[in-house]
């Protein structure tokens, strides 16, 4: 199998603007670092980043070294899912920064097989809004994308704590969310596998300013990119999910097979909206845009 890496030209060199009232940093795969208002929140953090072969057949132990020197503050940790790359290093950030774990019920159970106390856990199944200092998150029922072969990968619920650290095969999906969050102003929506509910959508009702689209598996959604841009009206897109996540943090990443970012970026621009695409630790700014519209 023959790996790419990022066209270089495709990354944002400046994309911080000036009067930002919200600062994301990419963390790699769906993660993001999220501040504003003097607030912190990350959103699928995973930097363990295991090679392929410990992936595949040993169990998956969290770098606590590595969440800790690149994760230092959190305040809420947001996982929109169980997959591995999406919660493992969760409870270890909640662990050392005390932060609250909000997932679902599925998310919930990998949380306390990792021995965080339920006083940490805030079991959602989307549809409510939660208070995260003085924003508010929201998950948003969603489906998970298709992947390879047109089929999504490991498939299921977790319905007790499983053995901790888990194997690959442990972390069934469970209940798919995407993410509303609205902190300092500025509003967003985070899709960390590529498909949603358009009725989800819809509900909100109002412009979000910056839209985090998963990359991969975006061919087998129709009209992926273009829908949502009609559901929203995001000003920005930010790609995410589209780098190897069994590569290093410290070295050029390799797109995952399948993704044409190129091609994401052509249609984030026809679609009207400003694409960003960040380098793993690269951060973008952005301010709040009109208020929503009311009645």
């Amino acid at each position: 199998m023959m790996l790419s890496k990022v066209d270089p030209a495709l990354y944002h060199r400046d994309p911080v603007e000036p009067d930002h009232a919200l600062r994301m940093r990419y963390l790699g795969t769906a993660g993001f670092v999220v501040q504003a208002a003097q607030h912190t929140l990350v959103i699928d953090p995973f930097v363990t980043r295991p090679g392929l072969v410990r992936t595949l057949f040993r169990p998956l132990v969290p770098d606590a070294e590595r969440v800790r020197r690149l994760i230092p503050k959190a305040d809420d940790v947001l996982v929109g899912h169980a997959h591995f790359d999406h919660v493992l290093d969760a409870p270890c950030l909640c662990q050392h920064t005390g932060a609250r774990l909000i997932g679902s019920p599925a998310v919930a159970m990998c949380g306390r097989a990792a021995g965080l106390p339920e006083a940490q856990i805030v079991v959602t199944e989307g549809g409510q809004d939660i208070a995260t200092g003085p924003g508010r998150v929201r998950g948003l029922r969603s489906r998970h994308g298709r992947v390879y072969f047109n089929r999504v990968a490991l498939p299921g619920d977790i319905t007790a704590p499983p053995a901790w650290p888990p194997r690959l095969r442990a972390l069934r999906h469970g209940a798919v969310l995407n993410w509303f969050v609205e902190l300092g102003g500025v509003r967003m929506v985070h899709v960390d596998s590529a498909d949603f509910s358009a009725d989800e959508f819809r509900a909100l009702d109002l412009g979000i300013d910056i839209l985090c689209l998963c990359a991969i598996g975006r061919r087998w959604r129709p009209r992926y990119v273009a829908e949502a841009v009609e559901l929203l009206r995001p000003r920005v897109i930010v790609a995410c999910h589209w780098d190897l996540f069994t590569g290093p943090l410290d070295q050029e990443p390799f797109l995952l097979p399948g993704v044409d970012l190129k091609g994401m970026v052509g249609e984030i621009e026809r679609a009207g909206c400003r694409p960003v695409i960040l380098p793993l630790g690269g951060e973008v700014g952005v301010h709040a845009g009109p208020p929503p519209k009311t009645g």
